[in-house]
């Protein structure tokens, strides 16, 4: 009974505060928020994993950043058909959707999860203090991002947010340095040069190198566009 309370004082709780902030700030405001919500997105951090793989090898920064999205990948997708909470704007009349509206369940946050994970990475590397306060504010604004355009609830980007610190430590201790080590592996086996930390030159000397970076970059924006370009098509018929 009392963790039904719970539940439901938190409920209230949600759609108060999204009631209150959504379109909050503006139109201005608003572009500057779909802007700095775009670090939450997949799609940034698979073109990141494409870049440090074949454009800028970094076995280290590839393993992280890899091993933090595929946890996110683990945890976050089935937590979301698992709970199968209604989008803000799908159980709320008074809800302004200021982005195309996601298709995904509502709990938790795919953003947040990516941000804070990834912020997390990032701030251990540089290792400074002025970093940490970068982090804790890219993570602030892209949570509040997502309430503020309609499409989370306070609970969906906290907990998003948890979530990613969990999977950054798991990530760090566990799944990292077995990709890393697999990575270093198969590395003996290169017939050919391996250029690490540098632009492959192999971009500008190898045409099927190139058209392979090119395609997996394609492919990667295009699953990003896709629902838009639907939506852009169903709307001009």
């Amino acid at each position: 009974m009392e963790a039904k309370l719970i539940l439901k004082n938190l409920d209230a709780w949600d759609k108060r505060i999204i009631l209150k902030y959504n379109e909050f700030g503006g139109m201005l405001f608003t572009s500057l928020l779909k802007i700095v919500s775009f670090l939450g997105r997949e799609t940034l951090w698979m073109l990141l994993m494409v870049f440090y793989l074949f454009i800028f090898y970094d076995s280290f920064l590839f393993s992280s950043i890899s091993a933090i999205f595929l946890i996110g990948v683990l945890i976050i997708a089935p937590v979301k058909k698992l709970i199968g909470r209604d989008r803000p704007f799908e159980a709320l009349k008074n809800i302004e959707v200021l982005e195309r509206e996601p298709t995904s369940r509502s709990f938790p946050s795919w953003h947040s999860y990516n941000v804070a994970s990834q912020g997390l990475l990032f701030a251990s590397l540089l290792n400074t203090p002025m970093m940490v306060i970068i982090v804790v504010i890219i993570v602030i604004f892209v949570s509040f991002s997502r309430i503020q355009l309609g499409v989370h609830y306070p609970t969906d980007v906290i907990c998003g947010a948890f979530i990613g610190i969990f999977g950054f430590l798991v990530a760090r201790l566990v799944l990292e340095p077995l990709l890393h080590s697999l990575l270093i592996f198969f590395e003996q086996f290169n017939v050919g040069s391996i250029y690490k930390q540098v632009i492959n030159p192999l971009l500008f000397e190898n045409i099927f190198y190139l058209i392979l970076v090119i395609g997996l970059l394609s492919i990667i924006t295009y699953l990003a566009i896709y629902k838009l370009i639907v939506e852009l098509y169903n709307k001009s018929k």
